[in-house]
């Protein structure tokens, strides 16, 4: 099996798995925040809906500079759930698109993500992808499932059955 339809695989199914948490975020509380340190709800249903996105940036180029001007991730703000949905959707699209475009040849080239200069990490396309894009996106997504239980939105079952969802 190829990489790039290995992440096509990965990408499709977290991708219905986000869906259904985003479908779930409350409209109006994009201030609200769990704590002074934690990102706001609409920061963070914004970050969520977007990473598919990066998929493209990891792709196309061969490193990341965090604190150039470009890179300043700016949130989403949804004036509805509609539209962070349509964020997400062509967020998933791009994406799709780089992984289509991808040979397995370029995901093993190296890919480097930079702070002020700096090598922070450097490894292959396709780790990046695993350690930076995709286990990341799980990891913010499980964040807006605290975020919509502490709003008492119900909570999707992503893995295995939720106290709200039993099946699937």
């Amino acid at each position: 099996m190829k990489l790039s339809q290995l992440f096509l695989d990965q990408l499709e199914n977290e991708a219905k798995s986000t869906r259904r948490v985003l479908e779930r975020v409350p409209e109006g509380r994009n201030d609200w925040k769990p704590h002074e340190k934690s990102m706001t709800f609409g920061y963070l249903s914004a970050l969520v809906a977007k990473m598919p996105a990066w998929i493209a940036m990891m792709v196309d180029r061969d490193e990341y500079e965090l604190a150039s001007q470009d890179a300043k991730f700016q949130p989403l703000e949804a004036k509805s759930n509609h539209e962070l949905l349509q964020a997400f959707d062509e967020a998933v699209a791009i994406g799709r698109r780089a992984l289509h475009q991808a040979s397995d040849e370029h995901l093993m080239k190296n890919w480097k993500f930079l702070v002020h200069g700096q090598v922070a990490t450097e490894s292959p396309r396709y780790v990046a992808l695993r350690d930076a894009m995709f286990s990341h996106w799980a990891h913010h997504r499980g964040q807006l499932t605290v975020y919509l239980r502490l709003n008492d939105a119900a909570v999707p079952a992503i893995y295995g059955p939720s106290a709200d969802e039993r099946g699937f």
